[in-house]
C-alpha cells in the first residue's frame, strides 16, 4: 500500500505487551519528534504525562527554541545525546525520514504515534537492532502498564 501525506498503513507487527512494558521500563528519555508549544495538542499532552512520570522529554521541533521549559532541538541529529526512544508525532509523508534519523543517531526505539505507521521504516529500523512500535500511543501504553 503507497502513503500520500494524508494516509498511513496499518502497523505490520508490534511487540507483545511485555515487550512494550519493558521499553517503557528501561528506556528513560524521550524525543518527542513534532512537539508542539500548544498545550491542546496531544503532543503536548503526552509530553507532560511523561515528564510527570519521571521521563526525560527532548523536545524536536524546528520552529521552537524551547518547550515545556526543555531546550528544543530542529533534529535529532542536534541533540547532543542519543535518546533511548525517537516518538514521532508528524505527518505519515515524514516517518521514513525521521526513522532514518533515529538509527542514524543511535536510538534505540522508534514509536510511532497512533494512526502512524511506515512498513519499510518499521523493517529497516528493526534491522538495524532497534525496537518498533507502530500506531500506539506512548501515554496510553504507560497507562496500561499500572
Amino acid at each position: 500500500m503507497s502513503t500520500t501525506h494524508d494516509t498511513c498503513e496499518m502497523p505490520d507487527h508490534n511487540p507483545p505487551s511485555d515487550e512494550i512494558k519493558a521499553i517503557l521500563t528501561e528506556n528513560k528519555s524521550v524525543a518527542i519528534v513534532g512537539l508542539s508549544d500548544k498545550e491542546e495538542r496531544d503532543s503536548n499532552k503526552v509530553a507532560r504525562y511523561m515528564m510527570d512520570h519521571g521521563y526525560t522529554v527532548i523536545p524536536v521541533n524546528p520552529t521552537k527554541t524551547e518547550i515545556l521549559g526543555q531546550t528544543c532541538y530542529p533534529d535529532l541529529a542536534s541533540i547532543p545525546q542519543a535518546p533511548d526512544i525517537v516518538d514521532i508525532f508528524r505527518k505519515p509523508d515524514a516517518l521514513a525520514a525521521v526513522t532514518d534519523e533515529a538509527i542514524k543517531v543511535g536510538a534505540k526505539v522508534v514509536w510511532m504515534q497512533l494512526g502512524l505507521a511506515h512498513h519499510d521504516s518499521a523493517e529497516k529500523a528493526r534491522a538495524a537492532g532497534l525496537k518498533v512500535v507502530q500506531g500506539k500511543c506512548i501515554k496510553i501504553e504507560h497507562q496500561r502498564m499500572g
